[in-house]
């Protein structure tokens, strides 16, 4: 579903990402760990033209990201090209970024309208399906002021699968919240793992990682460290930069 090859970002004079490689399978759940200004939320960001690579290739679903090519030439997609294709991409932030004058319901209902043309009759009945999905159809018609912080991140995952994804991108969704609502989230991103997601998740839950994950990447200094199954890599870390960083959160 997503291939890396030898991506680079830099921000001014700063190299953030010195040549990443790295493969996930459908249907994958792929953790990513490390310490903060390692790399991790770039490259997330990287996967769905967020930010603009410097160097290398990445492509979803066998599609080159952000460019098209010509003979042995990359050529930068129109933003109305970028747009089309980030709509099999969800991705859930750190902050909610929920519409604030938009209901729970009104939220997940927007793009859907907006941006594939669904009739507001369709997209109210699904956005009330994947309500009930992340536990949360009472809270239909509630505000973003008036839910809790889990309860925002809900919403904000509900309001990605509307679109369908084909894969979904979670950058640090639970670092935000208070300790007795991550659980509450976890359980929804535990659910899509089981129903087949394709998912990239930047986490500092290892314990999310070890259960849940079937691929792990410790990232450090913009370079992959170490990768494998996340068991063996939280249990028997062989680089002496991974056991440090460990020893330090678990």
């Amino acid at each position: 579903m997503v291939k890396a090859e030898g991506v680079h970002k830099s921000f001014g004079n700063v190299e953030v990402l010195k040549g990443i490689d790295l493969e996930v399978a459908n249907g994958e759940v792929f953790c990513l760990i490390g310490p903060s200004g390692s790399g991790k939320s770039t490259f997330l960001r990287c996967i769905n033209h967020l930010e603009k690579i410097n160097a290398g290739r990445l492509h979803v679903d066998g599609e080159l990201v952000g460019y098209h090519q010509r003979g042995d030439k990359l050529y930068e997609l129109k933003d109305s090209e970028v747009a089309l294709r980030r709509r099999d991409i969800g991705m859930v932030f750190q902050r909610f970024n929920l519409f604030p004058h938009k209901t729970a319901l009104e939220n997940i209902m927007e793009a859907p309208v907006q941006v594939k043309g669904v009739s507001k009759a369709e997209a109210r009945e699904r956005a009330g399906q994947l309500l009930d999905r992340v536990g949360l159809a009472d809270k239909a018609d509630g505000y973003p002021s008036q839910l809790s912080g889990g309860q925002q991140q809900r919403v904000a995952i509900a309001r990605a699968l509307a679109m369908d994804p084909k894969l979904m991108l979670f950058d640090e969704p639970t670092s935000a919240l208070d300790p007795e609502l991550v659980g509450d989230v976890l359980d929804v991103m535990r659910g899509l793992a089981q129903d087949g997601m394709t998912m990239i998740v930047v986490t500092h839950e290892m314990g999310f990682a070890r259960e849940v994950g079937d691929s792990l990447v410790f990232m450090d200094g913009g370079v992959v460290v170490e990768s494998g199954h996340p068991r063996d890599v939280l249990t028997d870390p062989r680089h002496d930069r991974t056991k440090s960083f460990l020893s330090k959160v678990l």
